[in-house]
């Protein structure tokens, strides 16, 4: 018996199968499927956003770094939202880092596609 890999699919994300199916169909050519493996650091404070992630079956902190150096974490998200929100609010850049808490996996988009 053969092994099995496990299937992904865009709509495993709780925002992307929400979305109306022109809206999606707009952006589904675009959505990249990327591993999420544990630490994977998808941002850096003040860093431009490239991309957009939304996670399947990973969950991805947020931590906001103080002036300090040190960090809090002010959020964590998984299947059910997006990383990269700033995008969404107009901003370029991010005041917090995003690092990968559960590995799995999710989809990023071209934060350009977002706007």
């Amino acid at each position: 018996m053969g092994s099995m890999s496990p299937v992904f699919s865009p709509d495993q994300n709780h925002l992307l199968a929400a979305l109306p199916g022109a809206d999606f169909d707009r952006l589904a050519g675009a959505l990249d499927p990327v591993a999420m493996p544990l630490g994977e650091v998808l941002y850096e404070p003040g860093s431009a956003l490239a991309h957009v992630y939304f996670p399947t079956t990973a969950i991805v902190s947020l931590h906001y770094v103080m002036a300090t150096g040190a960090s809090a974490e002010t959020a964590g998200v998984g299947n059910e939202g997006v990383v990269g929100i700033s995008t969404f609010m107009g901003g370029n850049t991010t005041p917090s880092s995003a690092v990968v808490q559960t590995a799995g996996h999710g989809y990023r988009l071209p934060a350009r596609l977002i706007k």
